[in-house]
């Protein structure tokens, strides 16, 4: 986790970028803000634990949301994190984890379509969508998440 908050520190936020079946996807984490959530999906990513799962839900005008490997909104690695609710708003393209109840997080999370008030100080926020709106938008339920990397 160090590693990730001294580049944060440093001015340099870490960033990801999402290889879907509709395109490609760039997102800046907010490793100052939510420092154990940035650690946890950066340590999952850096472990290929996204690769090949597919967007398990789909609202539109909403979220696209992922990271349950069993696919049905039940799935999640193993561990659970602390909330880190921030004063960041859900805005377009804005990235949160999802919870089944108060520290509940784990791998599951979801990027939003539009402005989201309802959300905002109840989901912990951890990142931003910086490219791909366009991707973000064609992303249908059961779309692959081809690779998620650094």
């Amino acid at each position: 986790m160090r590693r990730y908050l001294l580049a944060a520190l440093r001015g340099q936020p870490p960033r990801v970028t999402i290889e879907t079946d509709r395109g490609t996807m760039a997102l800046e984490l907010y490793a100052t803000e939510a420092p154990l959530t940035v650690a946890a999906f950066l340590s999952l990513v850096d472990r290929r634990y996204f690769d090949g799962s597919r967007w398990h839900r789909v609202v539109p005008n909403f979220v696209v949301q992922d990271g349950d490997p069993r696919g049905d909104g039940w799935g999640g690695p193993g561990f659970v994190l602390r909330d880190e609710v921030n004063p960041i708003r859900y805005d377009t393209g804005t990235m949160g984890m999802a919870l089944s109840g108060p520290d509940t997080g784990g791998s599951q999370f979801f990027i939003t379509h539009a402005a989201q008030p309802h959300l905002d100080g109840v989901y912990t926020v951890f990142g931003r969508l910086v490219s791909g709106l366009n991707v973000l938008g064609a992303i249908a339920q059961g779309d692959r998440i081809r690779s998620i990397h650094r």
